[in-house]
C-alpha cells in the first residue's frame, strides 16, 4: 500500500492527550454507522476525547443530537452531509459487516461503491480531515498457510464480502495522494449490544436462557476474539497519529476454537450445555482459522490493553 507523509503523535502520549481531553478539543468526527454495533462505542471514545461527534444512519433509524440519515449509495446525500459536517475526522464503519449476508449484490455496492462516494465527497469537501479510517476486515486473508497472520501475509479472499473489503481497499488507492486514508482489518471481536447472528452473541444468549442446547456450525473453527472497547480504543488512537497510506490489522494475538468458548461459557454460567453441528450452519468456503499479529498496530499506537475474552463474555452474560 502507497505510504504517504504524515506527522504522527508519539503513542506513548496518546492516552494522557485522551484524559486531558486535548486530542479532539475543538475537533468534529464523523462516524459512518454510528448506530452500529462499533459506531455506538467508538463515539464515546471519542466524546469522551473532547471531539464533537456527527454520525449517519440508515434511512429511517431513530436519529439522536448531531446525526443525518444517509444512504452510502446516494452520492448526493453522501456529499451533503460531509459539506454540512466538514470533519476533522472520519471513521467509516457503514457497510454490510455479515459474512452470510443473503444479498451479495448489496455487499459489493455498499461496501465498494458506498465507500467510494464517501472518498469522492471528502476529496472534494470545503475542509480536508486530517485523518480518515476505513474498515476493511481480517476476511481479507481467507485460509492463510500461516500460524499468525501479519499486514504482509497476502490476501485470499474465501467469500465475497471479504473480496468486496478486499475491492474497497483497491479502489482506496486511488484516493491516498487526497486524503490521509488509513485502513484497519479487525479479527472478529464482540461485547454488549451485538447482534445475535454472530456466534458470540447467539452462544452468550444461549446460556442466558439456560437453554439445554445450541446448534453450531464447523466446530473447528477457530478465530481472533477481541473485546469491542478494545476496538474502538484502538480506532480512536490510530484517528489521532494519523499513519496515512498504512494498513493495520486489529487483533488480540490469539485464537480461540469454539470448543474452547462453549467450556469458558459453561464456567460463567454454571452448567455445561448440548451441542449439536447443524450442518446448514457450516459453509464450505468458510476460513478455518483466523489469529492475528498486531505487533504493527501496538508499534504505532502503544499497548493494546486487550481484556481477557473470558471477561468480555463475562460482560456479556451479565449485561
Amino acid at each position: 500500500m502507497t505510504r504517504m507523509a504524515t506527522e504522527q503523535i508519539p503513542a506513548q502520549a496518546l492516552d494522557g492527550v485522551h484524559q486531558t481531553g486535548r486530542e479532539g478539543e475543538g475537533r468534529r468526527a464523523l462516524i459512518t454507522g454510528l448506530r452500529g454495533f462499533t459506531g455506538h462505542y467508538l463515539a464515546q471514545e471519542l466524546t469522551a476525547a473532547g471531539y464533537r461527534v456527527f454520525g449517519t444512519a440508515m434511512p429511517g433509524d431513530e436519529l439522536g443530537p448531531d446525526m443525518f440519515a444517509m444512504d452510502l449509495c446516494d452520492r448526493e446525500a453522501v456529499a451533503a452531509v460531509v459539506d454540512q459536517v466538514q470533519p476533522d475526522v472520519v471513521a467509516h464503519l457503514a457497510g454490510i459487516a455479515f459474512v452470510g449476508h443473503a444479498n451479495v449484490e448489496a455487499i459489493y455496492r455498499v461496501n465498494v461503491a458506498g465507500t467510494r462516494n464517501l472518498l469522492e465527497a471528502l476529496s472534494a469537501g470545503k475542509h480536508r480531515p486530517t485523518s480518515v479510517l476505513l474498515a476493511s476486515s481480517a476476511n481479507i486473508y481467507g485460509n492463510a498457510s500461516v500460524a499468525v497472520i501479519d499486514e504482509n501475509v497476502p490476501a485470499a479472499p474465501a467469500n465475497d464480502y471479504a473480496v468486496s473489503k478486499l475491492a474497497m481497499e483497491y479502489m482506496a488507492r486511488l484516493w491516498m495522494d487526497r486524503l490521509p486514508i488509513t485502513i484497519v482489518r479487525p479479527f472478529n471481536y464482540t461485547g454488549v449490544g451485538q447482534a445475535e447472528n454472530f456466534l458470540l452473541p447467539k452462544i452468550v444468549s444461549h446460556f442466558r436462557r439456560n437453554e439445554a442446547r445450541i446448534e453450531l456450525g464447523n466446530l473447528a473453527i477457530a478465530r481472533d476474539f477481541s473485546d469491542v472497547r478494545m476496538v474502538a480504543r484502538s480506532y480512536r488512537r490510530l484517528l489521532a497519529a494519523a499513519p496515512a497510506g498504512e494498513a493495520f490489522n486489529v487483533c488480540s494475538g490469539r485464537s480461540h476454537s469454539l470448543a474452547n468458548l462453549i467450556d469458558m461459557m459453561g464456567e460463567i454460567a454454571g452448567y455445561r450445555i448440548d451441542v449439536q453441528v447443524n450442518p446448514a450452519f457450516v459453509r464450505a468456503n468458510d476460513v478455518l482459522q483466523l489469529t492475528g499479529s498486531n505487533d504493527k498496530l501496538s508499534a504505532v499506537i502503544g499497548d493494546l490493553e486487550p481484556t481477557p475474552l473470558f471477561d468480555t463474555l463475562r460482560w456479556m452474560y451479565q449485561a
